[in-house]
């Protein structure tokens, strides 16, 4: 991270740079007018990693600075939510004079959450014991006072949980809540303000869809459940374990009825649709019984594989979220055969960088 870039007084004119260069990059596909969908200019991040630096009896975190090429100590971090930034303080004092919970540690990662949850993840170059165990959960009770906070020691092939590894987040969508369990090392979007934004964006552009969805990527049901509403059903797809288990609990807790989630990955069900592979893992899922005239697509970086995007051309409405303009360009080259985009967003999860997050709606030409 370019720590010289982090002003909040200049965040105006470094999203209005994104503007101008995601309009400029999409032009050839004649999208209709760019929403913007800024982010607060601090304290944005649920989740940041940092390094722990031993200097003599000192210890403080610090971060890379991408400009320089070196660390820099970051006793508070102007990204990270505040709830981050307490925990650090009140976590560094506890590690300072504890030379159990220090020896050897060289990361702590914090995932925090809008509703006051906050799981700290500290990681050792040593294998952790009963006396690690012992400090830690003392620890634990005494940082309770102040937070609700959970604590977990990693090492190589080593992983100790002393109570929860996971938060529960509380996003508020068009005035209604959805709860979100977030798992430790499992992906979900660090921007929660941003998050809900486009969960909002995903939702409007699906208001009046007939028939059901398609989701494809869909992680912990991030956007599934919130889009359940709009449809008469829901068929999801993710390759994580995790995320997939985190998908099912938070169907469970948020009472959405109408949605099914199937442990597969993109490829995969491309070749099920296709009627190319069979997967038991479909057993007593009637794909027949789908009638998917819109799908939904939030792919890694790589964008989408030829096979996959050749089954979302058969969609009529296709709603695509990217964390990578290139490759979503290049799987436009192809849709925009068939399909012409009528929403076009840029969300700005990452404030001070150069990444951009960018949705489409496509829908197919008559």
């Amino acid at each position: 991270m370019d720590i010289e870039a982090m002003v909040p007084e200049r965040y105006d004119e470094q999203l209005e740079v994104k503007r101008q260069l995601l309009q400029q990059s999409f032009a050839e596909f004649a999208p209709p007018p760019l929403e913007v969908f800024a982010s607060t200019p601090e304290h944005y991040r649920m989740r940041a990693e940092f390094r722990v630096w031993h200097d003599g009896d000192d210890l403080y975190f610090c971060v890379y600075d991408q400009q320089n090429k070196q660390p820099v100590r970051c006793d508070q971090f102007l990204p990270a939510s505040r709830l981050i930034n307490e925990m650090m303080l009140a976590l560094v004092t506890e590690l300072k004079p504890n030379p159990t919970l220090r020896h050897k540690l060289f990361q702590v990662d914090f995932l925090s959450t809008m509703s006051g949850e906050i799981l700290v993840s500290l990681l050792y170059h040593r294998q952790l014991d009963s006396n690690w165990q012992t400090q830690a959960l003392a620890m634990k009770q005494r940082l309770s006072a102040q937070f609700h906070v959970d604590i977990i020691g990693r090492a190589r092939k080593q992983k100790i949980v002393l109570e929860r590894d996971f938060v529960t987040e509380q996003l508020e969508v068009n005035g209604q809540r959805y709860l979100y369990k977030q798992v430790e090392n499992s992906f979900t979007q660090p921007n929660a303000g941003v998050a809900c934004k486009m969960l909002q964006w995903a939702q409007d552009c699906t208001r009046n869809s007939k028939g059901d969805l398609l989701e494809l990527y869909c992680g912990n049901g991030n956007f599934s459940i919130a889009l359940a509403q709009n449809f008469d059903k829901v068929l999801a797809t993710e390759l994580a374990k995790p995320s997939v288990e985190s998908a099912q609990y938070n169907i469970a807790i948020n009472k959405i009825p109408n949605l099914q989630i199937i442990r597969m990955s993109a490829e995969e069900f491309s070749q099920a649709v296709t009627t190319d592979r069979q997967f038991r893992r479909l057993a007593g899922i009637d794909l027949g019984s789908y009638h998917c005239n819109t799908i939904f697509v939030d792919p890694p970086r790589a964008g989408l594989d030829q096979r996959t995007v050749e089954m979302v051309q058969g969609y009529d409405h296709i709603l695509y979220i990217s964390c990578n303009p290139e490759t979503l360009k290049s799987n436009l080259e192809q849709l925009c055969q068939s399909h012409r985009i009528s929403r076009f967003a840029l969300f700005d999860q990452f404030p001070y960088t150069d990444h951009i997050e960018t949705g489409v709606l496509l829908e197919r030409i008559k």
